[in-house]
């Protein structure tokens, strides 16, 4: 009996690591296709199939890209079928078994012109790539770009630099442009902690207030003390592991759980609200439900609200927030934008949270965020080289400044803010190999600073 019993709980987690698997093709490969406008083979190419739990999967492992619907289609040795559908202004959601997307939210028309009509008043955009005109710098990016001749490969598919607000150089892979969408994966997380920060701002939320959160509702729960700061810092103490290997709960709350927010809500504690630290996409699902039900509870009031307190002001053009199947934002890890508006979001926090005169951030934020947490290199929806941590040594001693802070994601997506300098410097790409090729984004910065301190 305890062998059948293991067996079945063996069979039980391998079928939820397999739909988790097709899950992530048909999500990113939906993104990809109708958001992105990127060609799903060879997407799949660079996102997925170097990936290791992919490859277990990959001979049996079959989608469909149907342009007609709008959708993709993933099934392995004919099971474990997921779909991903595509709905203009919201992305692409996963569905699973009996669902239609006939019950997904649609954008409303007079939304959609409001977003088309504060696009149309954005200001200094263009198509022509601003080659850098420094040869040093030039060099930095030939470096970037460069593949080695054995893999883990770089492939780096877009790189910004901005100084004090001006583009001073980037390049692009084939494929991409100055308007190319690309999927932020964990860089999202930064977009969350910008939208709670204007909350803050706008007095809705406090980020020493419990977090409002009904299932933790009833005072003797222990949850019940767990406060947004903590939910930003990733020190709930929530057991939700994130591991990205398709048997954590993280990867069944973003490619199985129909609502994810609900999911990581009914994790259990595993530590006392600020004592541990744990990165985990969990928390940021939970501050997404919080933002959405602040701006108005449903999918169309979060795109509506983050429009007009946070893209329109920045010239963001080409940001689209992704939704689960209830309506709120996959704020972990599913947000995308052009290289340029990634920039644009840094600029902010180079900034200090004002753009054109006007703050969109709470005064203090860019310094709250960019704060370690407890002995950690993670500050409030950032990585910081700001405390004594050793990665953080690490990095400095490879030539990232100390006062420098940054988004990232998975894969390589990432959003450095350096105050000390002046820039900002994004990169976004498909790098499987160690730390996500960190050792290419220091150099780059190194390089790039160097650049520009030398004799022109």
């Amino acid at each position: 009996m305890l062998l059948i019993a293991g067996a079945a709980w063996f069979l039980h987690r391998a079928a939820l690591a397999i739909r988790a698997g097709t899950g992530v093709v048909s999500q990113t490969l939906c993104a990809g296709t109708f958001v992105s406008g990127l060609d799903p083979d060879a997407l799949y190419d660079d996102a997925l199939r170097p990936d290791p739990g992919q490859k277990i999967l990959a001979k049996r492992l079959r989608y469909v890209v149907d342009r007609n619907n709008r959708e993709v289609r993933t099934t392995w040795a004919g099971m474990f079928a997921s779909r991903s559908v595509f709905r203009a202004g919201f992305g692409c959601t996963v569905l699973r078994g009996s669902q239609t997307a006939d019950g997904l939210p649609k954008m409303s028309a007079a939304l959609r012109r409001e977003i088309a009509e504060a696009r149309s008043r954005a200001e200094g955009h263009d198509s022509f790539v601003a080659a850098p005109q420094n040869p040093k710098l030039e060099a930095a990016l030939d470096q970037a770009f460069a593949e080695p001749a054995q893999p883990p490969f770089r492939r780096t598919r877009a790189i910004v630099i901005l100084r004090d607000g001006q583009i001073i150089a980037e390049r692009y892979a084939p494929r991409y442009s100055v308007d190319t969408p690309v999927l932020g994966y964990s860089l999202s997380k930064s977009v969350i902690s910008a939208l709670v920060g204007i909350l803050v701002r706008e007095g809705k939320l406090s980020v020493e207030q419990p977090a409002p959160v009904a299932a933790w509702s009833d005072p003797s729960d222990p949850r019940h003390k767990i406060t947004i700061n903590q939910l930003l810092r990733m020190s709930s103490g929530l057991a939700i592991e994130e591991a990205d290997n398709g048997f954590d709960p993280v990867s069944r709350m973003l490619f199985v759980e129909p609502d994810m927010a609900a999911f990581a809500e009914h994790a259990k504690l595993k530590a006392a609200p600020g004592s541990q630290w744990e990165y985990t996409s969990g928390n940021t699902l939970i501050l997404s439900r919080i933002v959405r039900d602040a701006v108005g509870g449903s999918a169309e009031d979060v795109v509506r609200f983050a429009q007009r307190e946070l893209f329109e002001p920045l010239g963001m053009t080409t940001a689209t927030l992704q939704f689960d199947a209830t309506g709120t934002p996959v704020g972990s890890t599913s947000m995308l934008a052009s290289a340029r508006d990634w920039a644009r979001f840094g600029n902010l926090y180079l900034n200090d949270g004002v753009v054109g005169g006007k703050r969109i951030l709470p005064e203090g934020w860019v310094t709250y965020s960019a704060a370690p947490t407890l002995n950690t290199p993670y500050g409030a929806g950032f990585w910081t080289n700001r405390g004594a941590h050793g990665d953080a040594a690490e990095r400095i001693a490879a030539g990232m400044p100390a006062d420098a802070f940054f988004g990232s994601g998975v894969l390589g997506q990432r959003v450095v803010v350096i105050p000390s300098e002046h820039l900002v410097i994004v990169r976004m790409g498909f790098a499987h190999g160690p730390g996500f090729d960190i050792r290419g984004l220091l150099r780059l910065i190194s390089d790039t600073t160097a650049a520009l301190k030398a004799p022109q």
